[in-house]
């Protein structure tokens, strides 16, 4: 995480001690987490405060031999054609009481369900009474029938026939499958087919798969071997899918997790390469730190554009929550300054939805700009609390940014993080089209 959102140099959320946010991207980034866990709360997908292990060497250029052709349909797309991904988390049907009937199929062209887990080197539904069993009004007890979120997400694109609704697989808590299953040809060719089962069983337009990260610096410690593998997975998925699912990657935006990526390899597999541009600072930091070289949305965005990533194929990560830090001292208004721990949060420490801030928090909070970073912070001088977050003005910013280069589109780690009037997604989709 960063410091306060700032971050397009981005810093959003997550700046006193640093945040996340970006649009002119580069500095911080506001953090927000892409856990997996049935009822449970994400943690930062972002991690980076974790080290790498460096990038292994390199491998020579060309796509792995699977029977996949890898091809690479990113042109620049049209205003109009900008991609908005946004993620529903699995668990949000239970403290959060956030349902896919609560989403606005019009302000997304894209919608992830996270998360399968990867499980003895298979997919697997991670909450099975939230995915297919939970009843809704107008759904039935009959023996077979369809309920829970599956069912809803079909409803819901009965509702906007132009919506694609993909699988997302693993996330910060379950990506610790990947490494043994991508490690063999036979491994590869289990995991894709297992997922893709699932994809097709429930009528979903594709996979997301989340590997938080290849190389390591996530939860698992992970394999210098795992960046090759990583590509061949890749292409056993792609192979798998065939013509008309779509295929899609959550990547990381610190650059000792993209040095494991083979950029130029990888996104032939691809209809996009989502960066996670958030999460680069968070109250794991104690000081405050307006980002190392490297450390933001523009040298992330430059990072996968010199790796030979076509501008169109690459969609830009957008928060709805924020990072926050106690113990915060007056200077500067709290903007990069040294904190004590965590602020209070809305499900955990530290972590604030962005229905909670603009409910709680911006009302009593002094809002400060940062005119590099893009984006906003709060900061209560009594109560040494300082907040670093996306709002509508700094999300509104991070898509000129995508539409002024070019880029895919904007994804959102996730909905249930708004409020109830859709105030950030709209604020997206009307940045992009």
């Amino acid at each position: 995480m960063r410091t306060p959102l700032l971050a397009l140099l981005l810093c959003l959320p997550a700046c006193a001690v640093d945040g996340a946010g970006d649009p002119d991207l580069s500095a911080a980034d506001t953090g927000s987490s892409t856990d997996a866990g049935p009822d449970t709360d994400p943690t930062p997908s972002e991690a980076s405060s974790s080290s790498d292990t460096g990038a292994p060497a390199e491998t020579e250029a060309g796509a792995p031999d699977t029977g996949a052709t890898p091809e690479d349909t990113g042109t620049k797309p049209a205003t109009g054609d900008k991609k908005v991904i946004a993620y529903f988390a699995e668990w949000a049907v239970y403290g959060r009481n956030f349902h896919v009937p609560d989403v606005d199929g019009s302000l997304v062209t894209h919608l992830n369900y996270a998360f399968l887990n990867v499980t003895g080197g298979e997919c697997a539904i991670g909450d099975s009474y939230a995915a297919l069993d939970k009843a809704y009004p107008g759904d039935t007890w009959d023996a077979g029938v369809l309920r829970g979120s599956f069912h809803q997400l079909q409803l819901l694109k009965a509702k906007h026939p132009k919506l694609r609704v993909l699988l997302s697989i693993g996330g910060w808590t379950w990506s610790d499958g990947f490494s043994a299953a991508a490690a063999t040809d036979a491994g590869r060719s289990k995991l894709a087919k297992s997922c893709a089962a699932i994809m097709n069983k429930y009528g979903f337009d594709g996979l997301d798969v989340d590997w938080e990260y290849p190389g390591g610096g996530g939860l698992a410690a992970g394999k210098p071997e795992d960046t090759q593998n990583f590509t061949k997975l890749l292409a056993a998925f792609r192979a798998e899918l065939g013509a008309g699912k779509l295929h899609s990657i959550a990547a990381p935006a610190g650059p000792a997790m993209i040095k494991n990526l083979e950029l130029a390899k990888i996104h032939g597999y691809l209809d996009s390469i989502n960066v996670m541009s958030y999460d680069f600072h968070g109250a794991w930091e104690k000081t405050g730190d307006p980002s190392p070289a490297g450390w933001d949305t523009d040298a992330a965005v430059k990072a996968y554009l010199d790796g030979g990533v076509p501008a169109a194929k690459i969609v830009l990560g957008g928060a709805f929550y924020g990072r926050g830090w106690s113990g915060v001292g007056a200077t500067a208004n709290g903007l990069f300054q040294p904190a004590t721990g965590a602020s209070p949060g809305t499900y955990e420490a530290g972590v604030l939805d962005f229905h909670d801030l603009a409910a709680n928090y911006v009302p009593k909070y002094k809002r400060y700009w940062d005119p590099v970073a893009k984006a906003p912070w709060l900061y209560d001088a009594a109560k040494q609390i300082m907040i670093s977050y996306d709002d509508a003005e700094s999300l509104g910013v991070r898509g000129k940014y995508i539409v002024d280069r070019g880029l895919g589109g904007m994804m959102i780690w996730e909905l249930s993080s708004d409020d109830k009037a859709h105030t950030l997604g709209k604020a997206v989709w009307a940045s992009l089209h």
